[in-house]
């Protein structure tokens, strides 16, 4: 009996991975598929080489290598120094290491910490965490085009600012901001900067010398690698007071057992984004391009949230009158579509998304949105599918919309 229940199990588990491998996946900006070959570079880490790459025999020796290498691979992306990367367990954790640790220990400089309107939670939970404890932040706003203006952020600066973070690309609108224009202000004002590279590392060029950063947050699984770690870039002279305390690992910034399978699969991530970086952008480009034209082109009172062209390649961020978010989102599931309304951090609250808000749209309009992001192995004909089934399912859902209905009588 055991036997046939374990060949039942099996059997239903390859019944799943068919029916996802059917269904046309546009939700990257939330999580991508782990490469092939990144789970293939992963796998003796889990049961050949499983040494603690803290120990001195030869099996934690393996380990420790595999981690150095690795910190090489995902330093070589981003143009930093191997010395710079600190592996954590992903974005979160990264935006929280760099915004606390400067801001505890240059807390006697000053208290004053400038953002933005459209932060990751990551980031903006954290810089209200800081607000109850004795920190001044200002939030930037951000306009229609979803992109922080230069000159507000220069207005922002006091003589206690001790901290600018601002993300590099929106992980919901997909609008890319003026890192480097900040970065120059920042070195300039003597004011360490930090970014939240998430959604940009492995889809866009991302070189922390011409950005200009003191610190960068980037995560695995948004580039093919696996999920539960990550990396931040902390250039060389930066001190951060830990958030954590335990033993000596990753010069005590982020201490704990490394995740040494995962950070294996991050390596090989950067390693291959880096290799069909320019590759990969164009053709997401295209296939962007293309969607965002036959939808509005096809869909009356549609629109496109954020700026047009200074956004992810592979972001589109569409909205539509008369039309609530979750049911477009259902609907084009069971059209076997995988999408959503915004962030995958927020998918679960019922208020709008802040980032639509800040952007100027009413409550309504902001409930109304649909959020595509593209990987490398989407296709024209899952573009031209996906357009087709977008039109079908807001003229149902408009039928049924008394919003729309009482705006066109």
């Amino acid at each position: 009996m055991l036997y046939c229940i374990r060949d039942e199990f099996k059997l239903k588990k390859l019944i799943k991975v068919e029916e996802v491998r059917k269904m046309i996946y546009m939700d990257h900006s939330a999580t991508s598929p782990v490469d092939p070959e990144v789970f293939e570079a992963m796998k003796p880490y889990f049961i050949e080489f499983f040494g603690n790459a803290s120990t001195l025999y030869s099996l934690g020796r393996e380990s420790r290598m595999a981690m150095e290498s690795a910190r090489e691979q995902v330093a070589s992306l981003i143009g930093a120094e191997k010395k710079e990367i600190i592996f954590t367990s992903g974005g979160t954790e990264s935006d929280n290491i760099a915004i606390k640790g400067i801001a505890y220990k240059h807390k006697n400089k000053g208290n004053h910490i400038i953002t933005s309107d459209i932060e990751h939670p990551a980031v903006d939970e954290t810089c209200k965490y800081l607000e109850k404890n004795g920190f001044e932040v200002t939030y930037l706003p951000v306009y229609e085009d979803g992109i922080v203006r230069v000159k507000d952020l220069e207005d922002a600066i006091t003589d206690k600012t001790i901290l600018i973070t601002i993300m590099h690309a929106n992980n919901e609108i997909g609008t890319i901001q003026p890192i480097a224009e900040i970065g120059s202000i920042a070195r300039e004002k003597k004011i360490y900067f930090h970014t939240d590279a998430v959604q940009t590392v492995g889809k866009i060029s991302v070189n922390v010398n011409e950005l200009n950063v003191d610190l960068l947050s980037l995560s695995s699984h948004k580039l093919y690698g696996p999920k539960g770690v990550g990396a931040l870039y902390v250039k060389k002279g930066i001190r951060l007071e830990p958030i954590m305390h335990g033993g000596g690992h990753e010069r005590s910034i982020r201490p704990g057992t490394e995740n040494v399978a995962g950070i294996v699969g991050l390596g090989m991530a950067c390693s291959i984004a880096q290799e069909n970086l320019e590759k990969d952008a164009q053709k997401l480009i295209n296939l962007r391009d293309r969607l965002i034209a036959g939808v509005l082109n096809g869909i009356d009172d549609s629109y496109l949230n954020g700026h047009r062209t200074k956004r992810l390649p592979n972001n589109a961020n569409f909205r539509f009158t008369g039309i609530e978010g979750e049911s477009l989102i259902l609907h084009l599931d069971s059209k076997g579509i995988a999408s959503s309304t915004g962030s995958a951090c927020s998918s679960t609250k019922l208020e709008p998304s802040h980032v639509l808000t800040a952007i100027g749209l009413e409550e309504v309009e902001a409930h109304g949105s649909l959020r595509i992001s593209l990987g490398h192995e989407n296709t024209e004909k899952e573009i031209d599918y996906t357009i087709t089934a977008i039109k079908e399912v807001v003229s149902k859902l408009r039928e049924m919309s008394p919003l729309w209905c009482s705006s066109k009588t």
